[in-house]
């Protein structure tokens, strides 16, 4: 397995040092199977989802080189490119090797329900999938002391159980902010319905005018998790919240194949068709 370690924190984030500490030492066990590297933003592109920014504007890409204590087996470079951009410059070969994976996180904050579309540590490994890469994602819980060592090592257990899974695997790991001793398992998690943002308001609390601040008031999926009392007991945050990790197989982008679309795309073809013939 080739790794490629990523995430939206930046290079110098201590979720992404701890997992680079765990993959190291799990690559130590088996160095002629396992290689991996750490390809990350050199600042903090949370919330990107899987952008890339203006790359037709870019005259390039700058990069500079890091050491991850206790993970200088490590190749790191750091880039000023957001998560998905790293994963795309690390699947077409432009450091140390080429991946077959990609590992995302640790997160300071948990990656559940609605707003793993807005992920950034997501939006990496969606964005590995396209170039035929499998990925994990990693988040944990946000707290005090935020036990990214409990993450790193459930990580690393799944990584473990994903060498033998078919390309393409995509999977979404939440860990709550327990130490390890504390964690009462590993679950198979659904998306909540846990939303990142719920409205905005403007600061006085008024009518909109012609310019102000729009204040936003946070859903409960990240950082923290708050009420999840809505929640199934087998829904992501649910499981977080009740002390289990969750683990939630994802899929990139598809087209819908919903046989019931078919009429209603038909039937909106044949009008556009129609109307450009009478308008040209």
């Amino acid at each position: 397995m080739k790794i490629l370690i990523t995430n939206d924190d930046g290079v110098k984030a201590p979720g992404i040092a701890t997992l680079a500490r765990c993959v190291a030492e799990w690559v130590a066990r088996d160095p002629s199977n396992r290689q991996a590297m750490v390809v990350a933003p050199d600042h903090n592109y949370s919330g990107m989802s899987a952008a890339v920014g203006d790359v037709f504007e870019m005259p390039g890409v700058k990069y500079e080189r890091y050491t991850i204590e206790g993970a200088e087996s490590l190749p790191t470079y750091g880039l000023d490119a957001a998560p998905a951009l790293c994963t795309i410059l690390g699947a077409v070969g432009t450091f140390d090797f080429v991946p077959d994976f990609v590992l995302s996180g640790i997160n300071a904050g948990a990656n559940v329900g609605r707003s793993i579309l807005h992920s950034g540590t997501v939006g990496a490994v969606l964005t590995g999938a396209q170039f035929g890469l499998s990925g994990l994602a990693v988040s944990v819980q946000w707290g005090d002391d935020v036990h990214y060592d409990t993450a790193g090592a459930v990580a690393v257990e799944v990584l473990a159980e994903l060498e033998k899974a078919p390309s393409g695997t995509l999977l979404n790991l939440n860990v709550p902010n327990l130490p390890g001793s504390a964690l009462r398992g590993v679950r198979r998690g659904r998306v909540s319905h846990a939303a990142l943002i719920h409205d905005a308001l403007e600061a006085n609390g008024q009518a909109l005018g012609d310019s102000g601040m729009l204040k936003l008031n946070l859903g409960e999926a990240s950082p923290s998790l708050g009420d999840t009392s809505d929640e199934a007991d087998d829904d992501d945050g649910a499981l977080v919240h009740a002390g289990f990790a969750s683990l939630t197989p994802l899929r990139g982008p598809h087209e819908d194949s919903n046989p019931g679309l078919d009429d209603i795309m038909e039937a909106a073809l044949n009008k556009i068709a129609t109307h450009l013939q009478e308008r040209y």
